[in-house]
């Protein structure tokens, strides 16, 4: 499904720059950059998550003495 996004003209620029000087698409260099960064931003939504869940009561941790004991890995 095609996508648009409005980009600076700075950032126009340099992927111009960068695909006649590599002769692949825009598209293609966009296309990376997002594949490259969306596992981390995924990453982050889910840690700020786990923190509000936190923060809010809603979970807690564990200490690896505790997950040990629950595992039955103690000695």
């Amino acid at each position: 499904m095609p996508t648009s996004i409005r980009l600076p003209a700075e950032i126009e620029d340099r992927l111009d720059a960068l695909a006649a000087r590599t002769g692949r698409t825009k598209a293609y260099y966009i296309r990376e950059a997002i594949e490259e960064h969306l596992d981390d931003l995924e990453d982050l939504y889910q840690a700020e998550q786990a923190v509000r869940r936190l923060r809010n009561g809603e979970s807690r941790t564990y200490t690896l003495e505790e997950v040990g004991r629950e595992l039955g890995l103690d000695d």
